[in-house]
């Protein structure tokens, strides 16, 4: 290969099948525009969060729902909600508008809860969670819709008018974190019966306020300061420094190839994960979405050969779906600017 050693070839090889998507949807600008943007980042203080005692939700919670609440989805009535081939089935969360205890499609974030015995102590481990927003996230790559980007930011979004709800950005996302809600999004249009299954909804990181140069909703909202954000590498030291502070342990820095989310615990991760999936199967349905794990070093899909495959195949058939859609829509008078 002319020097060039296969692991070398494999990234050149997922680059140009990424950028051949871009170049064919414009987000070759927005690439650019990236250059030099100093991305953001959150750090989570578990020793400061207590899940807001007393308090039957959250006020991250609670202030998350009320920002987000005119994004939710708004599907047609249940029972004319059709199930999707070929699994025979609808997610459909509409009569669990009002679950806080997981994540939903009308729930982006939640606190999950338990309690660890750590080194003679028991510790009350309480964890907000809702999107990482990795920095190399593979739901954005492997979308055949072109319907995830990534902003400047490093704010991880889905677009839900191009979303056909494959699920796809969950099944390689290591926390699971989209929920996928049906009877709404453009495959009811186009063949509710066979493609897709709806709409993927998840954290936005409030996108719109850290544009302003505000806080997203979840971090004013927390009456403890458990919740810190700003410049992404400020906020990996902060994390950093206040680990060493209390002998603790760092989750997200590696996780998935890297995140921007960053949490502080005086507790073992690969402790917490245990204690979390023995919660997760004694849910009601154990295989659904948004009752999340916390894996340890867990890598990064587009890494591995498939992953590698993924990325070649799919962006630039991303592209194209992405393109015509915007034809289409310019074609009947309607602003794609932003989309």
């Amino acid at each position: 290969m002319g020097g060039i050693s296969r692991r070398e070839f494999f990234k050149r090889a997922i680059a140009t099948g990424v950028v051949s998507g871009m170049a064919l949807t414009g987000a070759e600008k927005a690439a650019e525009a990236s250059t030099g943007q100093e991305p953001v980042g959150t750090f989570i203080d578990m020793t400061l969060c207590n899940g807001c005692e007393g308090l039957k939700v959250p006020k991250c919670v609670s202030a998350c729902r009320a920002k987000n609440q005119d994004k939710f989805p708004k599907p047609v009535k249940s029972a004319e909600i059709p199930n999707y081939w070929p699994q025979d089935k609808k997610e459909d969360w509409s009569d669990k508008k009002g679950l806080t205890t997981r994540l939903t499609p009308y729930n982006w974030t939640f606190v999950q809860q338990t309690k660890i015995e750590h080194n003679g102590k028991t510790y009350a481990v309480n964890m907000p969670r809702r999107c990482m927003h990795c920095d190399n996230p593979p739901c954005a790559k492997v979308c055949p819709f072109g319907a995830q980007t990534v902003t400047r930011e490093g704010a991880v979004l889905i677009n839900p008018e191009t979303c056909f709800g494959g699920a796809k950005c969950r099944d390689v996302c290591p926390w699971g974190i989209p929920a996928r809600q049906a009877g709404v999004g453009l495959y009811m249009k186009i063949a509710p019966d066979f493609v897709g299954g709806g709409v993927m909804y998840k954290c936005d990181l409030c996108i719109d306020r850290v544009k302003e140069g505000k806080n997203p909703s979840c971090v004013e909202a927390c009456p403890n300061g458990a919740i810190k954000f700003g410049p992404r590498e400020e906020m990996l030291a902060l994390s950093e420094a206040r680990a060493k502070e209390i002998d603790g342990y760092v989750y997200g820095e590696k996780e998935n190839g890297g995140t921007s989310t960053f949490y502080v615990s005086p507790v073992p991760f690969e402790k917490i994960n245990k204690a979390f999936m023995a919660q997760k199967a004694k849910q009601p349905n154990p295989d659904a979405p948004g009752y999340p794990g916390t894996p340890v070093n867990v890598g990064n899909f587009l890494d591995t050969p498939n992953g590698v495959t993924a990325g070649i195949l799919l962006a630039p058939v991303a592209g194209l779906f992405t393109a015509g859609y915007k034809a289409y829509k310019t074609m009947k008078g309607e602003d794609v600017s932003d989309r």
